[in-house]
């Protein structure tokens, strides 16, 4: 009898598939054959198999069952809909509710074949339950638009109506992968910091306000605002007392500002988390830096730089003695050009020390020391111990004041390669900061070899971006060098799911790299300023934060409005 079904239920799928029009008599029995174990299910494997993709497979499906086909994340859903579904449900199985018709609930799936779906749905919400299509990709975006980060957690919590945080335990490695913890609160933290992860993100900003808590991530440069439940609020102190016992911090403490570190390890990726607490007027901000360490160990040509920026700079990084500054305001991508730095000349046969604060990368082969201003290991202090050390390359972490500038400036001297990073807006600025510092010129132009000003600016998806048109009086109101023209094509982002409808994926580099060389050198002495030097350095070919980024708007890697944006200040400084 069973063996009976099984074959009826079986002429069933096969005419479905047929009346798909997508697949040969041969593809159906190698789909039939691929499922016919339970392993996985029909959609799974015609996915799997590459014989169509999901989106024309399940409209044609849809068409071939009479069901309704749509893009889940553009559909409205009434309110009375999402109530019949408890949240739970509606994660586990990967469905979205959509219409209530006559007391039956209309349910929109990726899989009509998954095993008893349709009976679970009714148990779980009371009622009868029809089915709609959509790709499994709207489904996740609409549910995370209509239910947020960790819905069918805070749905037990409130079921459970009480709130428990995990006491002090060995937390040095936890591992998301699974989001397998026993705890609600637990649990909602972790999904927090592993949607951060998939999303790219790089911060996770936790902000409470008057009547919600606000959960951003930072992705490509720019913030994103996270969908989260409505009753989220009700367990603000329960979430971020959660993250401050992960990251060491005094959980009772909550009037002043508290800085921790949290290691975690995503499907075997280490991560390190730094988190920096602040009281805020409805509670306390935390604000959580993702640092994928294998991200911090790009090589010199993952940096973005051109070809000719390229040489120069490994010819500088290659220098015996001397220091070269990278310089850029925060966010820039200053530390990950200095661990790139240290990177490539890390061999045996060199002793390299870095004092910094905090070790956002850790480095196989290069003593790290970490900061702590509390207990009086300063920069300054740092530096001044390490000389006896005996390094070759020492990298501080930032010159903040006159005795650490004098500190790198003596070990340069002293025959050391000092690399370090500046807030100045362009590389002729990072002397008249020196100076300005009380710095003597002349020791200025006698240690430091090149100065590297950076930026960061967001790279166009390559799955979405098409050619743009612009306009001839816009590109010669901005400067934009219309010769060069014929040698390249101008992008417009436009958006797709590759990219999350931004246009952009990743972040590259621009770069402006000035070399103190004997032309330059008399005017750091002579107390030129920053506009002089750069008009030097720009007559002798220097290219500036804007060429650069011209080049690789050209080339297609970015935007015209996000050089714009990266070099505005630059530009304004050497008009000024």
């Amino acid at each position: 009898m069973q063996a009976t079904v099984r074959t009826a239920a079986a002429g069933r799928v096969r005419t479905l598939l047929e009346r798909c029009g997508l697949f040969t008599a041969d593809q159906i029995d190698g789909l039939l054959g691929a499922a016919a174990d339970g392993a996985k299910t029909l959609t799974e494997a015609v996915i799997e198999s590459g014989h169509a993709k999901e989106p024309a497979f399940l409209e044609a499906l849809a068409k071939a069952m009479d069901l309704p086909y749509c893009k889940a994340s553009e559909v409205a859903i009434p309110r009375e809909a999402l109530d019949a579904l408890p949240a739970k449900a509606v994660i586990q199985f990967k469905v979205i509710p959509w219409q209530m018709e006559n007391e039956i609930l209309r349910v929109i799936t990726s899989d009509p074949f998954a095993p008893g779906l349709v009976d679970a749905l009714r148990l779980a919400g009371g009622r009868r339950v029809r089915l709609a299509l959509s790709p499994a990709q709207e489904i996740e975006a609409a549910s995370k638009r209509l239910y947020g980060v960790g819905a069918e957690t805070l749905e037990r919590m409130i079921q459970d109506d009480r709130i428990e945080v995990a006491p002090e335990e060995t937390l040095d490695k936890i591992d998301l992968s699974s989001l397998d913890q026993e705890a609600s609160v637990v649990k909602f933290v972790n999904q927090i910091v592993w949607e951060a992860y998939q999303d790219r993100a790089t911060d996770i900003h936790l902000e409470p306000q008057e009547f919600d808590l606000r959960i951003r991530y930072r992705i490509d440069g720019v913030l994103h605002q996270t969908p989260v439940p409505p009753q989220l609020k009700r367990f603000q102190s329960a979430v971020i007392s959660r993250i401050k016992v992960m990251a060491g911090m005094d959980i009772a403490e909550k009037r002043l500002p508290q800085d921790g570190r949290i290691s975690l390890r995503v499907r075997g990726e280490e991560i390190d988390v730094r988190v920096s607490t602040m009281p805020t007027v409805y509670g306390e901000s935390v604000s959580l830096r993702l640092l994928m360490r294998s991200s911090g160990m790009l090589g010199m040509d993952k940096l973005g730089l051109c070809r000719d920026d390229e040489v120069v700079l490994r010819k500088l990084i290659a220098k015996p003695h001397g220091i070269l500054l990278v310089t850029g305001p925060t966010g820039s991508g200053k530390s990950t050009s200095l661990y790139a730095w240290l990177h490539t000349i890390n061999t045996v046969d060199l002793r390299i020390i870095t004092v910094e604060d905090p070790i956002e990368y850790e480095m196989t082969g290069v003593n790290q020391v970490q900061m702590r201003p509390e207990i009086g290991l300063t920069f300054a202090v740092g530096l001044r111990h390490i000389l006896r050390q005996d390094p070759d390359v020492i990298m501080v972490g930032e010159i903040r004041d006159k005795e650490t500038a004098e500190i790198a400036i003596r070990a340069a001297l002293t025959g050391h390669l000092v690399f370090s990073t500046l807030h100045t807006n362009d590389a002729p600025g990072a002397v008249t900061r020196l100076i300005d510092m009380g710095i003597e010129p002349f020791l200025v132009a006698s240690s430091v070899e090149g100065l590297v000003a950076q930026r960061l600016v967001r790279r166009l998806c390559p799955a979405c971006k098409r050619p743009a048109k612009v306009d001839d009086a816009f590109l010669e109101e901005i400067g934009f060098p219309r010769a060069h023209l014929g040698e390249g094509i101008i992008y417009d982002p436009v958006g797709c799911d590759e990219c999350r409808g931004s246009g952009f994926r990743g972040r590259t580099g621009i770069y402006e790299i000035l070399v103190i060389d004997d032309a330059i050198r008399p005017l750091v002495t002579a107390r030129a300023s920053a506009n002089e030097i750069k008009a030097e350095a720009v007559r002798r070919g220097m290219r500036t934060l804007r060429d650069d980024g011209w080049t690789k708007v050209l080339t297609g890697v970015t935007t015209i409005e996000e050089v714009l944006r990266a070099s505005e200040e630059d530009e304004a400084l050497s008009e000024g």
